[in-house]
């Protein structure tokens, strides 16, 4: 991998933190965002370890206009080749919760879908002058069709699907790539309580080595395990009365989150 200058969202955990450790390396820039300064500061020293120059900001992806500064602030400094946009939480329902709660729903929303958008534009916003520069979107096969277990984190990402599709054409005539990267279950301390099959779960680092390797190619689309994404996409052209059947599990219990829509203070 040539020398660049990259952006993670969401560092600190799963799958952002092992995609800063498999970015980490000699001549490699990163700019790592978190919000919990001992885990960020604790990434940020394995990445120097491994010789790579890191800068870390505790920011919350929430915060829009604190994101943007300081996405600016770095970008003027040493240009983004490369921004992924990590950052989520998850939330979703049990035996005894029906529906996403009104607050659990934005929240998600807030994070997962919003957090991305205060991510990618002050990012894109940089890269457009260049006529240059790889953007990726963390979605998830939860995306292609509404989860029972998890219909808020569906939906969040589902729009965040949609909006990689939708950008990528224009960026591409600018020079600018756009990847979506999919992943199945994925082990992460997001979905350590979460009750529930976890069909060809694999650990972060394993995710992180894919998504690597296909943001590497600059693929559009990064999804996986393949049969997984292969039967989701099936399972979007079946009746959705037998699609329901399919997914629906009264057992799952997928914990509500603890987070809210505003920053709290």
């Amino acid at each position: 991998m040539t020398a660049r200058t990259i952006l993670l969202t969401g560092a600190t955990s799963g799958i952002g933190r092992a995609l800063a450790l498999e970015f980490a390396g000699p001549g490699v820039h990163l700019l790592l965002v978190g919000r919990d300064r001992a885990r960020l500061d604790a990434i940020a020293g394995e990445c120097r370890m491994r010789g790579a120059a890191t800068e870390a900001g505790r920011i919350d992806v929430r915060d829009r206009d604190g994101l943007a500064a300081w996405i600016a602030e770095r970008d003027a400094a040493t240009p983004i080749d490369l921004a992924v946009a990590c950052a989520g939480i998850v939330s979703g329902t049990g035996p005894d919760r029906a529906l996403d709660s009104g607050e659990a729903m934005r929240a998600v929303l807030a994070v997962d879908l919003v957090g991305v958008l205060n991510t990618v534009e002050p990012v894109l916003a940089a890269m457009r002058p260049r006529g240059r520069g790889h953007v990726a979107l963390i979605g998830s096969l939860a995306g292609l069709r509404g989860f029972p277990s998890s219909p808020a984190y569906s939906m969040a990402k589902a729009a965040v699907h949609a909006y990689a599709e939708g950008i990528r054409p224009a960026l591409r005539r600018e020079g600018i790539a756009v990847s979506l990267v999919a992943p199945g279950f994925v082990r992460t301390p997001l979905n350590e309580r979460l009750r529930a099959p976890r069909p060809l779960e694999m650990s972060a680092t394993a995710a992180a080595r894919i998504i690597r390797r296909g943001l590497d190619r600059r693929k559009a689309v990064i999804a996986f395990p393949f049969i997984l994404y292969a039967g989701l996409r099936l399972l979007t052209l079946m009746p959705a009365g037998i699609a329901d059947r399919f997914l629906d599990r009264p057992g799952v219990d997928v914990p509500e989150t603890a987070e809210r829509e505003r920053i709290e203070p």
